[in-house]
């Protein structure tokens, strides 16, 4: 067989696409016309959704409609579905964004932060509340307790190793030689310590119906005073009554071991004490007296006023 021509009847059937090439369009080669060359093709062009697979293709196909409009032109045969009555609408819907970074949830530190600052902020406010609370008891507790009456006297002595006098206002003090005695009471200065002039005391107090007066005057005016009691005791609690124009108190003078001397020892049980009073201006008499039920074994030495209630 030569070169060009192997015996083929037409040269199309020799190479089928031999019309593209210069030698085979010499010799007569055409483009195929029923579909690139194969027998019996059909080549139609038909419009999508149109094509019927199984049936007998037509005899002629249907012309498709030209496109309107250039490059960029909408075209009139295609819409978009979100155009489309019912149809879905497509918006892009931007994500939140936590925290201001890419892909970073909620920011878990910061509330945690916040949480713990609202407990601490109750924590604390319950703890103001709790000693707010304590405050407002106390000083409930403080009005809730009672006054004492201006018409009744009072003894509450405070220790003290000293019986010096302690004039307020210039009121009087009095020394126990110019005390008013009665029953067993007289005045003796063998036992040092007695802050009277003198040394001197009041002794034999320590019998029934014994007693020690002052008549004190130029009472500026009346109210509230305090009488302190100059005394010594043998190392043991004593007692005595007190009376105010008369009119004995409730309660008694507290003669007690607040110097803490030994048993039996005089010098060394030196102290004061005091009871709360009710005076008028002008004169006024006041008066230790050893009773019935007192336990009055004590020397006495001085006695002096204060203006007001008060413990020293």
């Amino acid at each position: 067989m030569t070169s060009g021509n192997n015996g083929a009847s037409t040269p199309e059937d020799d190479d089928p696409f031999g019309y593209l090439y210069a030698d085979g369009q010499a010799n007569g080669a055409q483009p195929p016309s029923g579909g690139y060359g194969y027998p019996n093709a059909v080549n139609r062009v038909r419009a999508v959704g149109q094509r019927q697979y199984g049936q007998q293709p037509t005899a002629a196909a249907p012309q498709i409609p030209q496109q309107q409009g250039g490059y960029g032109q909408p075209n009139a045969h295609y819409a978009a579905p979100e155009t489309h009555p019912g149809g879905a609408t497509t918006v892009q819907q931007q994500q939140p964004s936590y925290g201001g970074g890419r892909g970073r949830g909620p920011n878990t530190k910061g509330l945690l932060i916040g949480a713990i600052a609202v407990v601490a902020a109750v924590v604390i406010g319950i703890s103001v509340a709790m000693l707010g609370g304590d405050d407002d008891k106390d000083k409930k507790d403080d009005a809730a307790q009672p006054t004492q009456s201006q018409s009744q006297q009072s003894s509450a002595p405070s220790p003290s190793n000293s019986n010096s006098a302690a004039a307020e206002d210039d009121l009087p003090t009095i020394d126990a030689k110019a005390l008013a005695l009665a029953g067993g009471a007289a005045t003796a200065s063998d036992i040092k310590g007695a802050q009277a002039d003198g040394g001197v005391y009041v002794t034999g107090f320590n019998q029934v119906g014994s007693s020690v007066s002052w008549s004190v005057s130029d009472i500026p005016k009346s109210g509230k005073y305090t009488v302190f009691v100059g005394y010594s005791v043998p190392g043991k609690d004593q007692n005595a009554t007190l009376t105010v124009n008369g009119t004995a108190a409730s309660t008694p003078v507290d003669l007690k071991n607040w110097a803490g001397g030994p048993e039996g020892d005089y010098e060394k049980g030196w102290t004061k004490t005091y009871n709360y009073i009710q005076l008028n201006k002008g004169s006024n008499t006041i008066k230790v007296s050893c009773e019935q039920g007192n336990q009055c074994d004590a020397l006495i030495d001085q006695m002096w006023l204060v203006k007001g209630w008060v413990k020293s």
